[in-house]
């Protein structure tokens, strides 16, 4: 297998900058259909802990782009629960799909086991408060919408509608999130209907906000009228 072999070509990078590594999983697009001219070798590393370690690394290696997540195990683990508390697991997916391609493969597959879990579980629920604060944040840019006379802010504004639109229904469905492309394939995963409608509706300002409106209703209606958000009496010293 050559260089143009994504397991091969991270076996022989990890081989020469992570020697000592106690395992490293490759994980990614690379390892799948979707794959492109551009995927990247996403590489999770286990290391003892040293000086350095965690950090994350980009690269250009043999013509290949490369992201590096170089952990410790108290910090893969304390990164690990970060994910999955913030609704957005890209470590843990990484870490349940990746492919080992160094060091103990059955250190690795408890990770992987425990990753896989995790992810079909789902989300914690989402507390009240924060579903609140989305409702009204959505709600908000509805109404700005509605009452812009400026084209360059109505774009903005649906803009960002259409995206909040997408984490409002994933997080009324109880799924989990994403940024960017995983942003849509979360979607797709979750409703592939919805996600057809909502790419639909991309950049046609009525379009936008007829969905965010029934998406709004589905997360129990809009929010304005007697919102409340405690505040943070802690102060900068």
């Amino acid at each position: 297998m050559g260089m143009d072999d994504p397991v091969a070509a991270a076996r022989v990078l990890v081989s020469e900058r992570y020697a000592s590594a106690r395992w490293a999983m490759l994980a990614g697009s690379v390892l799948t259909a979707e794959r492109t001219a551009g995927s990247d070798l996403d590489i999770v590393v286990l290391c003892d802990p040293t000086d350095g370690v965690p950090h994350r690394r980009s690269l250009r290696w043999r013509g290949w782009p490369v992201e590096l997540f170089v952990h410790d195990p108290d910090s893969l683990a304390h990164y690990l629960a970060t994910d999955l508390a913030r609704r957005q697991p890209s470590l843990p997916r990484m870490c349940a799909t990746g492919v080992t391609v160094a060091g103990s493969d059955e250190e690795a597959e408890r990770v992987r086991r425990e990753c896989a879990a995790a992810l079909a579980a789902g989300p914690a629920p989402l507390p009240a408060a924060e579903l609140d604060q989305l409702r009204y944040a959505l709600t908000d840019a509805l109404d700005d919408l509605t009452h812009s006379a400026d084209a360059g802010e109505s774009a903005v504004t649906a803009a960002a509608a259409w995206l909040r639109t997408a984490e409002l229904a994933l997080h009324t469905a109880g799924r989990w999130l994403g940024t960017g492309k995983w942003l849509l394939r979360e979607l797709r995963d979750c409703d592939p209907a919805l996600a057809q409608r909502w790419l639909a509706a991309r950049g046609d300002a009525a379009a936008v906000a007829a969905l965010a409106r029934e998406v709004l209703e589905a997360a129990g209606g809009p929010l304005f009228d007697g919102y409340h958000a405690a505040g943070d009496r802690t102060r900068p010293s």
